[in-house]
């Protein structure tokens, strides 16, 4: 069994005029939500094997708060270019590609991409990942190259616990 956790990164800030949008950084509400949520997930799930995150400034530093909460290293967190693309066809093939030595993996990515993904694995529809959203699907297969269709057994988000 592969266990997969997606994470729409937390909410980011549009206040600074003439910076690139892959270098937009969080919002103080942002960051409050990557700790509400973290602390909520460590309380109901192991730490996942491996966290991968894009490299979208506002992803990479919603998963350094999570790999906070979870204490998983910081230099073990892996950096995907290609998670900064907003559809969902390179985080299936981010997905597919993972090493069959970890079981369980989260991903830090971007909205339609994740929106997009969780539809098409998960059985649950889900209208809009909101921003520091996860999702968790289970897999029945050994190998992360054969994903189909999965069980969708976690929806959590910031607005469920304000």
């Amino acid at each position: 069994m592969k266990t997969l956790y997606i994470v729409r990164h937390a909410k980011s800030s549009w206040e600074y005029e003439g910076i690139k949008d892959i270098d937009r950084p969080l919002k103080k509400r942002g960051i409050n939500d990557a700790y509400l949520i973290s602390g909520v997930l460590q309380k109901k799930i192991a730490c996942p094997d491996v966290f991968i995150a894009s490299c979208a400034n506002r992803a990479l530093h919603t998963a350094m708060i999570f790999s906070y909460t979870f204490n998983y290293p910081l230099a073990n967190i892996k950096i995907s270019k290609s998670l900064y693309n907003f559809s969902d066809g390179y985080l299936i093939k981010t997905v597919k590609a993972l090493d069959d030595g970890f079981d369980s993996a989260i991903i830090f990515s971007h909205d339609h991409g994740i929106s997009d993904f969780v539809n098409k694995f998960g059985d649950k529809l889900l209208n809009h990942v909101s921003t520091c959203g996860v999702i968790g699907i289970k897999f029945e297969t050994n190998h992360w190259k054969n994903i189909k269709s999965g069980q969708t057994f976690l929806t959590e988000f910031p607005k469920n616990y304000k």
